[in-house]
């Protein structure tokens, strides 16, 4: 008996520490009510508090904006992506990005921006608050002068106020250009695209001031790295989703938005958001 309480003891105390493990282990239900586990080995520290929270996103540039397009194109521009794209895309040819890296940008709306991220240590939690969606990451092929229209629209409900929340969700942050938007003139309504928008009889409001650096092309081919709700046509996005319907190539992947932004952190940032992300970085003027 001794020697089988001797054997049995050490068993049920790891039998314990397992189930007590899974018990705690880290989940949260996201805004489609679907109870993910999370990683609870991310870690990541942020020298500054990320802004995303109180609809600031809507209203601007923030450095948490910044930050999460910079992880959508850096999954680009370093072929990461390459490996995210499912079987019938590669079995098509279409296993990588078709055009160089000074030709890629990346647009993320402000209103899935939905939280602060808090100076100091976080890891997978935060994010899954800052996005709390199951997005994927899409590519879209679309010329120069689509992108354009894509920011003049996305951009329809500024100056910011109370009434013009909703329509400012489309606001998009973006990594790979720099924009103006003067809204001293009249966005030109022409037909209503959903709740709150309407598409753009012409553009009056926005100008592209440069790509990667280089001068904006309104008849250049860019892929743009965005959400597959974007792809699909979300808020504003009635030309993202016309251009990759137009487009073959366009694709969504397989590749989880906030896992791309952690490993951007870990991979490109070595974990630390540093004071390069401690304000805005100038990329959208809002006259």
């Amino acid at each position: 008996m001794r020697r089988f309480i001797k054997y049995l003891l050490p068993a049920l105390l790891l039998a314990l520490c397992l189930i007590s493990s899974a018990a705690c282990a880290a989940t949260f239900t996201d805004a489609h009510g679907n109870v993910i586990e999370l990683d609870d080995s991310l870690e990541a520290y942020a020298a500054v508090t990320l802004v995303g929270a109180d609809n600031a996103a809507r209203q601007g540039e923030t450095n948490l904006g910044d930050l999460w397009a910079d992880a959508l194109r850096w999954f680009a521009v370093s072929g990461e992506i390459n490996a995210a794209f499912d079987e019938d895309d590669v079995k098509a040819g279409n296993d990588r990005i078709a055009v160089d890296a000074d030709h890629i940008v990346a647009l993320w709306n402000g209103g899935n921006l939905r939280a602060d991220i808090a100076a100091g240590t976080f890891g997978a939690e935060a994010l899954a608050e800052v996005l709390p969606f199951p997005n994927k990451v899409a590519v879209v092929y679309m010329t120069g002068a689509q992108l354009l229209e894509t920011l003049e629209a996305a951009s329809q409900g500024l100056p910011y106020t109370a009434e013009t929340a909703d329509a400012c969700a489309s606001l998009m942050q973006v990594s790979g250009l720099t924009y103006t938007v003067d809204t001293t003139k009249a966005y030109d309504a022409l037909e209503a695209y959903g709740d709150h928008w309407f598409t753009a009889g012409s553009v009056s409001r926005v100008r592209i001031d440069d790509v990667n650096g280089q001068p904006f092309d309104a008849e250049a081919t860019y892929a743009v790295v965005t959400s597959n709700a974007n792809f699909n046509g979300m808020d504003s996005s009635y030309v993202l989703k016309a251009a990759a319907e137009a487009n073959e190539q366009s694709a969504v992947t397989t590749a989880v938005v906030r896992d791309v932004v952690f490993r951007f952190i870990a991979a490109e940032l070595n974990h630390q958001v540093g004071e390069a992300y401690a304000a805005p970085q100038g990329r959208l003027t809002i006259l």
